[in-house]
């Protein structure tokens, strides 16, 4: 917030939102650490530091950036990006569980991913493509079916809920009826893995959210305004309509960036907006808290997923769902004491 005061320009930063991203922030930084240490061949983590930072020997340097770097890069980057797009959803719906994977957009990607995969190929460019325009109809679909004299955030989960279960047949029938080598591959990515990707799947997804970010960064003064609803936002000088649409495209675009780098992966960006909203203790849900919760709830559940069962590895979509159904059920108890 910006204050004038005798003509000198002041900022005002609450204190404990900062410290709480710099902690997260630092808090996933160290699960990235050990994950680029753990594994098959163990790289001390003094090593790893300084392989990082290009002090290490060749075969550290192998290890760390050749084999593993590419995973745990994506982890971070897709954990802040699924924990942006929760943040901009439920910030929209005004609802705890108004996230994309609670109201289908991401099941919405998912089959759009899908068809490309059983139609185009696998390339990364055109299943981001398609992530992006099933996300983007799913979306529509769901704002036109919860549309009644108005819009309602209760009504859009609603009908989202009953939209996946729609797609996630569609995806369950498109499997079936493809090449099994094809359907293989695809149920493996469909649980949200992270097992096989390398700096192929890394560098384009990574460049893709960095410009996302910025748009974000443009948009979240719009998207607290519309918090305080839609009348004070006008007051603000908010276009709530165009502020809206643009925030919803945004959030698809991180979603299908996701899905389309490393499948669904669900229950972060349900569960990272509101565990950061209780840690800064702040009136609703901001981006760069739930962006930094969610990097260090999925690095974290990377890691699980490769030393839980080690040496097999599990999806990191495995350990999400459990880790985020136990959430859900804790928010769903919560919020019907509240209410």
């Amino acid at each position: 917030m910006l204050r004038s005061r005798r003509d000198a320009l002041s900022i005002l930063v609450r204190r404990r939102p900062v410290i709480v991203v710099a902690a997260l922030l630092l808090a996933a930084a160290s699960v990235a650490i050990v994950s680029l240490g753990v594994g098959d061949y163990t790289v001390p983590i003094p090593d790893v530091v300084a392989t990082v930072f290009g002090f290490g020997d060749a075969r550290s340097h192998l290890v760390v950036w050749g084999w593993r770097m590419p995973r745990v890069l994506l982890a971070l980057a897709l954990g802040a990006a699924l924990g942006a797009a929760g943040a901009i959803f439920q910030s929209l719906t005004r609802n705890p569980l108004g996230s994309p994977d609670i109201i289908g957009f991401d099941s919405g990607a998912y089959v759009g991913a899908l068809l490309v995969m059983t139609t185009v190929g696998t390339g990364f460019v055109s299943v981001a493509a398609g992530a992006l325009v099933g996300g983007l109809a799913t979306a529509l679909l769901v704002y036109l079916l919860a549309y009644q004299r108005g819009f309602q955030g209760f009504r859009l989960i609603i009908v989202g809920i009953a939209l996946s279960a729609m797609l996630a047949s569609v995806s369950t029938w498109v499997i079936l009826n493809t090449d099994l080598n094809i359907a293989l591959a695809a149920s493996a990515w469909g649980s949200g893995s992270l097992n096989t990707v390398g700096w192929e799947q890394t560098t384009p997804a990574v460049g893709i959210l960095v410009v996302l970010w910025g748009a974000a960064a443009l948009l979240s003064r719009g998207m607290h305004a519309l918090e305080v609803g839609d009348d004070a936002a006008v007051a603000f000088g908010v276009r709530t309509g165009r502020v809206r649409l643009r925030l919803v495209i945004l959030g698809v675009a991180f979603t299908a960036t996701a899905t389309a780098a490393a499948g669904p992966i669900a229950f972060v960006s349900l569960a990272a907006p509101q565990l950061a909203r209780r840690l800064t203790r702040s009136a609703g849900v901001t981006l760069s808290a739930a962006a930094a919760m969610g990097a260090l709830l999925l690095v974290v559940s990377d890691l699980i997923a490769q030393r839980i069962f080690a040496p097999t590895q599990l999806p990191v979509g495995v350990i999400t769902v459990a880790l985020g159904g136990a959430y859900l059920i804790w928010l769903l108890i919560s919020e019907a004491r509240r209410r």
